[in-house]
């Protein structure tokens, strides 16, 4: 009796919002590590692994953002060029003498503003998603090319040095700035996804929106509130951007928001709204920045390794898909079973 409630108690708990796939990908992340270490002994020596939690550090920034949109049921197509117009704008203020740290706060709220953009259009124009933030994510680029008349910066300078040893250089206990900033930005947004109202509006908005609408939630607040933390998130990534080059690059962030779909629903995200973890994003980021890493020391050139990230994404979406469409249907046939033996 006691083992029956303890499987009921798990079976539960890997029901809860995608636990059992956190716990999947988990198991194949370490599955990965497994094989690349035999390749390559120096796959899992410290100095790899310092390099490599750096490297999964943004792409598990700018997938917190995306995670939090395609819970709603959306997707934020704009990710990569905010990163690349925050990256510009930051730099550029730095290089025209704005002190770091002003031209940092005035980077964020700019990108912020487009994530407002982003929520107006789809929650309150009735946009979709995908047509919204192209538009946005061909406007920002717009934005980082002329922001300084279509020329890279030049270097950022000695008087940024602080902020670039916050955003990438220095380091604390250990470990450097760049993933302790991805840690603080996951355990806040974590906290407000799974402990508060707010967190519990944007699940129940993924869910079934016209549902969430007659129980009282304000569903375009909950939108717009998405897409601010996404835009928020890809600033900065943004400034970690310029502060790793020490410069403003015009074609930073390209290929993000592919990454930060990839980390979120390898993660086990669904596309399809209501359901996934940020804990699964941690893993899903930590598997793109191994396979990354991976490929790179068995020799496989860039393209290789994004046409195997593509395709994993691919089939992650492919199977979350099946999975939920066909779980009505599974309901469905029960219920005509249970029916057929009370009738008989």
């Amino acid at each position: 009796m006691e083992n029956r409630e303890k499987q009921n108690a798990w079976k539960k708990l890997m029901a809860v919002r995608g636990m059992g796939q956190v716990v999947t990908v988990t198991a194949g992340l370490i599955v990965l590590c497994i094989v690349f270490a035999v390749l390559n002994p120096s796959f899992y020596s410290g100095r790899n692994v310092g390099n490599l939690l750096r490297q999964v550090a943004p792409i598990l920034i700018i997938g917190i953002g995306q995670s939090y949109v395609l819970i709603t049921g959306n997707i934020d197509l704009s990710i990569g060029s905010v990163v690349g117009m925050s990256c510009m704008i930051s730099a550029t203020l730095m290089t025209k003498g704005m002190n770091p740290w002003a031209a940092m706060l005035l980077t964020l709220v700019l990108c912020v503003g487009v994530g407002v953009l982003n929520g107006l259009l789809v929650a309150q124009c009735k946009l979709p998603p995908f047509i919204a933030t192209l538009g946005t994510m061909t406007v920002a680029r717009g934005v980082a090319q002329i922001v300084n008349n279509n020329y890279n910066t030049d270097a950022i300078g000695e008087a940024a040095q602080g902020y670039r040893n916050l955003f990438y250089y220095g380091s604390t206990f250990g470990l450097y700035n760049t993933i302790w900033i991805a840690l603080v930005l996951f355990l806040g947004f974590n906290f407000l996804l799974s402990k508060t109202r707010t967190g519990r509006h944007i699940y129940a908005v993924g869910s079934n929106i016209e549902a969430s609408k007659l129980s009282g939630i304000n569903t375009d607040s909950t939108t717009i509130k998405v897409y601010i933390v996404s835009a928020f998130c890809a600033g900065v990534v943004g400034l970690i951007t310029s502060a790793t080059a020490g410069m403003g690059t015009m074609d930073a962030g390209n290929m993000y928001e592919m990454y930060a779909v990839a980390a979120s629903v390898i993660g086990g995200v669904s596309t399809l709204g209501g359901q996934g973890l940020l804990a699964g994003t941690v893993v899903g980021a930590a598997i793109w920045g191994v396979l990354q890493n991976g490929l790179q020391f068995a020799g496989a050139p860039v393209a290789m390794r994004n046409i195997v990230i593509g395709t994993i994404v691919v089939i992650s979406v492919l199977l979350d898909v099946v999975i939920r469409t066909g779980k009505p249907k599974k309901a469905k046939n029960n219920t005509k079973l249970v029916t057929a033996q009370k009738e008989s």
